[in-house]
């Protein structure tokens, strides 16, 4: 790959080949102006990240930020373009190139292709996953594969973006020789190749943002796409984005987190895997937080409950979409009572969403979204949104958001559960999938992260014991990470893949399960191992 790099620029890595099309010297000089500008605020707000870790680790819970003007005047996000309009029903998955047909193809209203938890980010991905997207936005975008030829319907999904979380570096792009951010490199070249092509069609360019912490955050966001407008001549408040409220500090500052970026908000979006995962990583030194199997922990328990309601008061109020969580349930083919239980869960999870307020909701997997927008159809009819619902009747507190409950069962089969869907996710993420079916369920890094977090304080809390009487420990974990890893290689060997990386995979679960310092992010070190 022979490009001409801006000065200060170094990329360590060997291709693809086709990375010129995407790394040409104009969007790598943007990369770099961007990074310059904003490194150092990065590297600022992920030290406050873990000063107000230790906060927490010393006793004290989050509250609400004693200064609320955003909260209080009567301000609204700006106007959405008519393309944002309609997201009924989202599906996301990875910037695979059948998976990005397929999606837009799906007959839901839009399409999130993810270059964060369900991708694992090897060079190989990001490079082609930007080669992928720039084809489809420009609607040429086609795959020869097994004799079947896949390309785009006339009518296609609206598609976001969401680029790598604040808290991930790009390791093969170094300006002035420090590593990019992750999320800055997966923005900034989607946006130089695609951002007039979008604007031309009415169809972007619009974003999704993961794992933000605080409106600081969003703050920082909004900075790079104004920089970014400016640098391409894009008028500002082009680019709309959509934050993931997947950390539970970041649900003490809905309201603010839509103030920073209301020039450029295309709403929230209630990220329940990662939502879980925060608050076990939040308040793991406390030792009277203790939650129960993952499978126990729905959007209906009292702290996933308040937290989903207050979503969609605060979008509602500032005139923003509201868009529900994940269905990881994905269709069970040759077992039909299975599949129509695992379907009746889509459909009351979708229910729910719909009659609570929200706007639209998220599917896994294209079978289950015509299930999912006949149950947003029988609430919204045909208007295409519920913007106008207000919810006064919703004023949680803060005790509310940290109702942790319930905190039983823990049970043996739920810790050979996590045990099992950890390994299976992070072989394969090792080998450079990171959408992984798993029991039925469409896993990503944020299932994953619940898996190892959940072992991880289930050892270490007084309140970690199966509900057969024994304590969960170390020891305990070890033996049915055997056992569970047999399972594993059996299953995976069934499939005809290869069984190498679930041994490594098995390895690093126990580590970061049992390790006396908890690990932030299971993803920070895990890419230093990929190419």
């Amino acid at each position: 790959m022979n490009v001409l790099l801006p000065i200060g620029v170094e990329i360590r890595a060997a291709g693809p080949a086709v990375g010129g099309r995407v790394l040409t010297p104009d969007t790598l000089a943007l990369v770099a102006k961007l990074h310059r500008a904003f490194e150092p605020d990065r590297q600022a707000l992920l030290s406050e990240r873990l000063q107000r870790q230790e906060v927490l680790d010393s006793g004290r819970l989050p509250s609400f930020l004693s200064e609320a003007a955003s909260r209080e005047a009567s301000w609204k996000i700006a106007p959405l373009p008519q393309a944002l309009h309609c997201r009924r029903v989202e599906i996301t998955g990875p910037v695979e190139r059948k998976m990005i047909i397929n999606a837009l193809n799906s007959g839901a209203d839009s399409y999130m292709a993810d270059f964060e938890d369900s991708n694992t980010p090897n060079w190989v991905n990001q490079i082609h996953g930007q080669i992928n997207l720039m084809d489809a936005v420009r609607g040429t975008i086609s795959l020869e594969q097994n004799g079947k030829h896949y390309k785009l319907n006339d009518k296609v999904a609206t598609l976001l973006v969401r680029p790598r979380g604040l808290h991930l570096d790009e390791k093969h792009v170094l300006v002035d020789g420090q590593r990019v951010s992750g999320g800055i490199f997966d923005f900034a070249l989607f946006f130089f190749h695609n951002a007039k092509e979008q604007i031309a069609r009415g169809t972007g360019p619009f974003f999704y943002l993961p794992k933000l912490e605080s409106h600081l955050e969003a703050r920082l966001w909004n900075d790079i796409f104004i920089m970014a407008q400016d640098e391409l001549g894009i008028p500002r408040g082009t680019i709309k984005a959509t934050v993931l409220i997947e950390t539970i500090l970041a649900a003490f500052e809905m309201e603010e987190i839509l103030y920073e970026l209301r020039e450029h908000s295309a709403g929230l979006n209630a990220g329940r895997w990662d939502y879980i995962f925060s608050c076990i990583k939040k308040f793991k030194s406390n030792r009277d937080f203790c939650l129960a199997n993952r499978s126990s922990i729905t959007m209906t328990v009292p702290f996933m409950r308040s937290y989903a309601l207050s979503l969609v008061k605060a979008c509602h109020k500032r005139g923003a979409p509201a868009i529900g969580g994940m269905s990881a349930l994905i269709p069970i083919k040759g077992d039909p009572e299975a599949n129509e239980k695992a379907l009746a869960g889509v459909r009351a999870d979708k229910t729910r969403d719909a009659n609570d307020g929200f706007d639209g909701g998220w599917v896994a997997h294209p079978g289950l979204v015509p299930i999912a927008m006949e149950e947003f159809v029988k609430v919204l009819g045909d208007r295409p949104n519920q913007w106008d619902k207000q919810r006064d009747d919703v004023n949680f507190t803060a005790a509310d958001l940290l109702n942790f409950q319930p905190e039983q069962p823990i049970t043996e089969a739920g810790l050979r559960n996590n045990i099992n869907v950890g390994i299976h996710y992070l072989g394969s993420w090792l080998t450079g999938n990171g959408c992984v079916p798993i029991h039925n369920l469409m896993e990503d890094a944020a299932t994953a992260e619940i898996s190892r977090s959940q072992v991880w304080q289930w050892v270490r809390s007084p309140k970690g014991v199966l509900d057969d009487g024994r304590k969960v420990t170390a020891e305990l974990v070890r033996e049915l990470i055997a056992e569970e890893l047999l399972k594993v290689k059996t299953s995976v060997a069934a499939a005809g893949e290869q069984v190498e990386t679930y041994e490594r995979a098995a390895v690093i679960f126990e580590t970061m399960s049992l390790a006396e310092d908890y690990p932030e992010f299971l993803t920070l070190p895990l890419y230093e191992q990929l190419d």
